[in-house]
């Protein structure tokens, strides 16, 4: 298989995902699952997913789509089309599969897939993530990365405006 084609295959409709993450449960595999615009991959981001990765077998993204970038993050986002973005992820080797959402969140992904690993970055709160009472619903556990300090891509786009 081409290098290229490796990379699209982890592009997935809901329907592929839903089918690839069943045979992966029925291995006994541990699926992690985050999401995110990941607009600008940076170092953060790639510390971010490792340490994902590092909690199961497979790793799952959630992407939002352009609109839904567009909605949370303003008209000037993302900088990176949805192509562009999902193919440098999945370009990624710690990354097992990528599947768009529409929805501001993830949620319906979230009882697609049903990981087994639910993974946010930041400052939450178990309780306030999205996806928090379907994981303990399922037996599924919560984990919240700390993100690396200086690094994010409102930081990255405010030095390119700002010449810097």
């Amino acid at each position: 298989m081409k290098a290229i084609d490796k990379i699209k295959s982890k592009i997935l409709s809901r329907t592929q995902a839903k089918a690839k993450a069943k045979k992966w449960k029925e291995k006994n595999k541990t699926i992690v699952f985050t999401n995110g615009c990941f607009d600008i991959l940076h170092y953060g981001h790639i510390h971010y997913l490792s340490q994902a990765k590092d909690l199961g077998d497979h790793l799952v993204i959630g992407l939002n789509s352009e609109n839904s970038v567009k909605r949370l993050k303003g008209n000037n986002r993302p900088i990176n089309d949805d192509n562009t973005r999902a193919y440098l992820l999945a370009a990624l080797e710690i990354v097992d599969a990528i599947i768009f959402f529409e929805e501001d969140t993830p949620l319906e992904l979230i009882n697609l897939i049903q990981p087994n690993v639910l993974v946010k970055g930041g400052d939450y709160k178990a309780e306030e993530i999205v996806g928090y009472k379907e994981m303990k619903k399922t037996g599924g556990k919560i984990k919240i990365l700390s993100f690396v300090k200086g690094y994010s891509t409102t930081n990255i786009e405010n030095k390119i405006k700002n010449g810097i």
